[in-house]
């Protein structure tokens, strides 16, 4: 599922594969955990603000910071991923035998 979009020099978010997409100027901090949410639970696509231009100076800069904090995050995500499930893996076994 696409999350960030580039289109005719502007930068657009969504949440929902449904839903529509909405302007990148317009998101707010429940936003920014949605995506960051939708992130960490699923494979995401985001639209690479280098190979797309952004002409909107001002979604220029939103697009360009939620992109960069996202795709730092790649590496992170598994490894992530990993140490959650290292953490409470005693947990997971406990109940799932139940």
């Amino acid at each position: 599922m696409k999350i960030l979009r580039i289109e005719n020099g502007n930068g657009f978010f969504r949440f929902e594969e449904a839903s529509e997409w909405q302007s990148i100027d317009t998101i707010d901090k429940n936003g920014l955990i949605n995506i960051l949410d939708l992130f960490l639970a699923q494979d995401v696509e985001l639209d690479s603000p280098d190979d797309l231009p952004l002409s909107n100076q001002a979604h220029s800069i939103i697009y360009r910071s939620v992109y960069q904090k996202l795709y730092s995050l790649i590496d992170d995500k598994k490894r992530f991923k990993d140490e959650s499930q290292r953490m409470y893996l005693e947990e997971i076994n406990k109940y799932s035998n139940l």
